[in-house]
């Protein structure tokens, strides 16, 4: 499935009747890389997870490939080609790494396992280790890597580098963006770490108690660390 454009109109979410994300818009192009940057508990994991059905969307309208998504379960938002990578990474820990990888195939043939174990020769290593086993850094290859057997069209990840080794974040982000190159994914990423996240997006937006305040291209914030400490209240590096 090739990459699809994103459009979020107007949305507002929460959990019941707590709103935590307000009127926010937004679209990315099919193929696009948008960070969402912000301190923390200002709304963007409620907000990817909106995104995949699994808040309670109080109003708005989220459009992949021009279809409204809105009313849809999260199963039939991940058949549409939604993936997501949730901060929590959500690994079955009492299942091996083959097995957890197999929970997400979807359709696809076992024979497609051999893709996640060349994306992440080290869970090739660890294939017969449960995941309770597993590193931090091994546990986040796991859950990307299971996503992405699932050939998503639209990848939303969450913090995927949060308390990892700097050289396990280089190799994930080395992974993600040769996935943003292919042009297979449109790529929403959120991340705590700045600098990498300005790398790797084209296109920002900060936000903050649930409301876009800053939208623009990533050259144009990376280059003004002024803004980037009235934004976000640190320096890029």
């Amino acid at each position: 499935m090739p990459a699809i454009r994103l459009e979020v109109e107007r949305l507002s979410a929460g959990y019941g009747q707590t709103q935590i994300v307000s009127e926010m818009s937004f679209d990315v192009p099919a193929g696009g890389r948008l960070a969402i940057l912000g301190r923390n508990g200002v709304g963007k994991t409620t907000l990817l997870a909106t995104l995949m059905g699994l808040s309670t969307q109080h109003q708005g309208r989220i459009l992949a490939d021009g279809r409204d998504i809105s009313r849809f379960r999260t199963s039939a938002r991940a058949l549409c080609g939604m993936g997501y990578v949730p901060q929590t990474r959500d690994i079955f820990r009492s299942l091996t790494v083959d097995e957890n990888l197999a929970t997400g195939l979807k359709t696809r043939e076992r024979s497609a396992l051999s893709e996640a174990y060349d994306m992440f020769p080290r869970l090739a290593e660890r294939r017969r280790h449960y995941g309770l086993q597993l590193s931090g850094g091994e546990q986040q290859m796991l859950a990307m890597a299971r996503t992405l057997l699932g050939k998503p069209s639209i990848l939303l990840l969450d913090e995927p580098l949060e308390g990892l080794a700097p050289v396990i974040c280089d190799q994930l982000m080395e992974t993600i963006s040769m996935l943003a190159t292919s042009g297979d994914m449109t790529i929403l990423l959120v991340e705590q770490q700045i600098e990498r996240a300005l790398n790797f997006a084209d296109r920002v937006i900060v936000v903050e108690r649930g409301r876009s305040v800053w939208e623009g291209a990533s050259a144009e914030l990376k280059s003004d660390e002024p803004l980037v400490n009235k934004l976000l209240g640190v320096g890029i590096h």
